[in-house]
């Protein structure tokens, strides 16, 4: 069986296939995350998982590599990281008292594997007053989250509702992923 290695340090990826219990190491894929302007949130998504999984995979040919890559998209544009507190906060209002969409794609790569699987969740946040986006920006989970929020920490009492996979939401769709793992041996 080939070793499983998952091209990113995220703690939220991280703590989802540590969950899975199988064996695997992370490492950072360290590739450029630009995409040309106007492509499509979900094929955004799937090109920059694939860019990480195949950068990894030329280092560990011999392993099946797991890239994933998440964007936030309201109103048909993509929201990334924000840059700063500002940013993040300025994302947060826009996304107050809406529904918006995170597209999440994976991608397994490896000896005799190519699998490709996008995931899309719709969420709404509550309708939050500036001193709400204010308190949470401050806590800082924004860094690092398209969307400026997390999730998996404070950031959960922002949401009135989430409809489809949370673990999704969390960076790893982990149903397609299991999906995948199985259709390659791993599981």
């Amino acid at each position: 069986m080939s070793a499983l290695v998952l091209a990113s340090t995220s703690p939220a990826r991280r703590a989802l296939l540590d969950a899975l219990g199988v064996p695997y190491e992370a490492t950072a894929p360290g590739v450029d995350e630009v995409v040309p302007p106007g492509t499509p949130v979900e094929r955004a998504t799937a090109m920059l998982a694939r860019r990480k999984a195949e950068a990894v995979a030329k280092v560990r040919p011999e392993a099946l590599v797991l890239g994933a890559d998440q964007l936030v998209e309201l109103d048909g544009a993509a929201l990334g990281k924000p840059a700063d507190a500002t940013a993040a906060l300025g994302q947060l209002r826009s996304l107050s008292g809406r529904t918006h969409r995170i597209v999440t794609a994976v991608c397994l790569v490896g000896p005799g594997v190519d699998l490709e699987e996008v995931d899309v969740v719709g969420m709404k946040l509550f309708s939050l007053s500036e001193d709400e986006l204010r308190r949470y920006v401050a806590t800082g989970e924004w860094q690092g989250c398209a969307g400026g929020y997390r999730v998996e920490g404070r950031g959960q009492a922002l949401f009135e509702d989430i409809q489809g996979d949370r673990t999704s939401v969390q960076g790893l769709p982990m149903l397609r992923v299991v999906r995948m793992l199985r259709s390659a041996g791993m599981l």
